[in-house]
């Protein structure tokens, strides 16, 4: 386990082989989480990094919920369940 010190004006260093290993960057934004007697800082994911984060999800079955129709507009019946489309 790798400890870091608050400095007087609350700022911390990430040691060097965190921020190696979790490929941070300077100027890149975290997300700080307050979970109970802990605190877990998160990095936020762009949308570039984003992409295709659920490729490897394709066989997991999609339920899709009904649309949401307006009164007195035609309804399309389309509730079966649904699978990832491989690109």
């Amino acid at each position: 386990m790798t400890t870091a010190s608050l400095s007087p004006k609350y700022q911390i260093v990430i040691p060097k082989e965190i921020r190696k290993h979790h490929k941070l960057r300077p100027g890149q934004k975290l997300q700080i989480v307050d979970k109970g007697g802990e605190i877990v800082l998160r990095p936020t994911l762009s949308g570039e990094q984003l992409m295709g984060i659920l490729s490897d999800c394709r066989h997991i079955p999609f339920e899709r919920e009904p649309d949401h129709y307006l009164p007195g507009r035609r309804q399309i019946q389309s509730t079966h369940v649904r699978y990832f489309k491989k690109k």
